[in-house]
């Protein structure tokens, strides 16, 4: 996956030397930084649908050559702001558990509508053929979540916690696929109550 390094100025300057570049370097890490910090406010409630890169720029403070200068495209801006967002939202516990991972994110999603509402636009988008960046985003991120998942339903099986006969890997893309579901479900109408929802999977791995 092709991502934009951050650039060792601001903005674009020209032919114009760079006389310390370790430290414009660092600098740059800190303007794009910020401006995800700033895009993430901005998106936390309202989602991004249908707003364009420019309109993007100009909510968030910056010019629209900026951004570009950060951000190689609308594409690649929402999927680094998607992947600050869960990067900031992670949990310690989740490590620890097959279905309470989901349940907690779920309980965590619905205080940010705005951020399930990107995360759902950008993987349908992903099945588009000029969305590579969004799809290795997201085929990177179901393979690393379902090899958590499989690695804690296999430990489970082995102490007696989680029933024998159940495939780790077939139980594992059950449980993203209940969650993912489950958040468009909530989208659509907010009173389904998606962690309610995914416990119900406890009783089919209790033992």
């Amino acid at each position: 996956m092709a991502v934009t390094s951050p650039a060792p100025a601001d903005e674009p300057t020209g032919d114009a030397p760079v006389p310390n570049r370790p430290r414009s370097y660092a600098k740059g890490v800190a303007r794009r930084q910020e401006i995800l910090d700033r895009a993430i406010e901005v998106f936390a409630d309202k989602g991004a649908e249908g707003t364009s890169l420019r309109a993007i720029a100009e909510k968030i403070g910056v010019s629209h050559a900026a951004l570009l200068h950060y951000f190689g495209s609308r594409e690649e801006l929402l999927v680094e702001v998607l992947r600050e967002g869960e990067r900031r939202r992670s949990d310690p516990r989740d490590k620890g558990e097959v279905v309470g991972m989901m349940v907690r994110a779920a309980e965590r999603n619905v205080t940010i509508p705005g951020f399930v509402a990107l995360y759902t636009m950008l993987l349908a988008g992903s099945l588009e053929a000029d969305k590579e960046y969004s799809r290795e985003f997201f085929s990177a991120r179901f393979a690393r979540i379902r090899a958590q998942l499989e690695e804690l339903i296999r430990i489970g099986q082995d102490d007696g916690s989680i029933r024998r006969g159940i495939d780790p890997a077939s139980m594992a893309a059950l449980v993203i696929a209940a969650s993912d579901g489950l958040q468009v479900q909530w989208l659509l109408e907010p009173t389904v109550d998606i962690a309610k929802s995914l416990a119900l999977l406890e009783r089919i791995l209790e033992p």
